[in-house]
């Protein structure tokens, strides 16, 4: 397949109001060409919707069937993306003729790893189908089932746009990229490897933190955490979590790591100890790699938080370079890293490794859903 554009999408864990929308051209093999890119609010009553669906999946957890409130969100979030992804190509000069496949990761409801020795499981909210009909283009959806069906943790699926991301800039193996979400992972590049993981939490537990107590989705810039102060002993139990610890392959739920970590600290104090927490977190996951890099490129929303970026350098140790410095876009990554995949998948390319998601032997993933064509 020639290299061609195409539009991720991507919701986060966090909540934040907004569909991430961005276009790469590629071959599923190499980054060609970034394309246009922007933030796209969500409805406000969407937004309440999928808070209620996520405290109906806590609730539900796997068990019996589905809450009936999941297909009222699904259908409302992929009528609104899609709508989005309408705006989007028609503002910057594009049609859907234009591109060949829409990456629509979706919203993820609960993830659950493996555990035990059995499968995990793993839901994302996103009707292809839908999507394909209103956009009127192919559209590549539910990227992490067929993982999760084959034994793997169905996350990090970014390694590969990672390993693509890295080669662009013409980073060395001494290099990692690091993404900063709801939760936080990683990916290293050796000669003959590729190894990738989630670290621990990024921004969820602080964001969760801050919005419990003052009505703010975040602590924007870490003003707040910069003006309380890390309770050193509790974040040394912390620090201790098995997960931290653990081999990889590992993946995390968003709740996983909840804020009441520090329950009974202060505002501020609790805001700089999540905080380290999750630069901490970063320190141990580069200690399991088979090579610890020098340097790591920062991409997601955390790259935005000064305090974090400080802390980061300080505990792991490590030198900190914001993706944007080095001519990236650390606002679209996760949504050209789902376009990327979209490509991948119409190939039949992997999406996973052994040593990113731990399946068996790579994997290619995700759903199809074509365009119609007129008779």
């Amino acid at each position: 397949m020639k290299s061609s554009w195409a539009v991720g999408l991507m919701t986060g864990t966090v909540l934040d109001g907004f569909i991430d929308i961005a276009m790469i051209r590629s071959d599923g093999e190499t980054i060609d060409e970034f394309g246009p890119w922007e933030f796209a609010s969500y409805p406000n009553d969407i937004r309440a919707l999928l808070t209620q669906t996520l405290d109906a999946a806590r609730e539900w957890q796997f068990k019996g069937p589905e809450p009936e409130i999941f297909r009222k969100a699904e259908i409302a979030l992929t009528e609104a993306q899609s709508l989005a992804v309408n705006l989007f190509l028609e503002k910057h000069g594009f049609t859907s003729s234009d591109i060949a496949t829409v990456g629509f990761h979706g919203q993820t409801v609960l993830h659950a790893a493996p555990k035990g020795g059995a499968r995990g499981f793993t839901r994302q909210l996103g009707d292809g189908a839908i999507m394909s009909r209103i956009v009127g283009t192919d559209v590549v959806f539910d990227f992490r089932s067929a993982d999760v069906e084959a034994g793997g943790q169905g996350a990090p699926l970014s390694a590969i746009y990672h390993k693509a991301m890295l080669q662009k800039i013409g980073a060395s193996a001494d290099y990692a990229m690091l993404n900063l979400g709801g939760v936080a992972n990683i990916t290293w590049c050796g000669a003959d490897d590729m190894v990738a993981f989630d670290t621990g939490p990024a921004n969820a537990p602080v964001n969760d933190w801050i919005r419990a107590r003052t009505g703010k989705e975040m602590d924007r810039d870490g003003k707040i955490a910069a003006s309380g102060s890390v309770d050193e002993e509790r974040l040394s139990k912390l620090l201790a979590h098995p997960f931290l610890n653990a081999p990889f392959p590992k993946s995390l739920d968003r709740f996983d790591f909840p804020a009441s970590m520090v329950d009974g600290l202060g505002l501020e104090d609790g805001a700089a100890t999540l905080t380290a927490f999750t630069a901490g977190a970063v320190g141990k996951a580069l200690d399991l790699l088979p090579g610890r890099p020098t340097n790591i490129v920062v991409c997601g929303g955390g790259r935005k938080n000064p305090v974090m970026m400080k802390e980061i350098a300080k505990r792991a140790g490590v030198r900190v370079t914001i993706a944007d410095d080095v001519g990236l876009r650390g606002d679209a990554v996760e949504a050209e890293c789902f376009a990327y995949l979209a490509m991948r998948s119409l190939r039949e390319l992997p999406l996973s490794f052994p040593h990113t998601t731990g399946v068996a032997k790579p994997l290619t993933g995700g759903r199809i859903a074509r365009r119609a064509v007129a008779s």
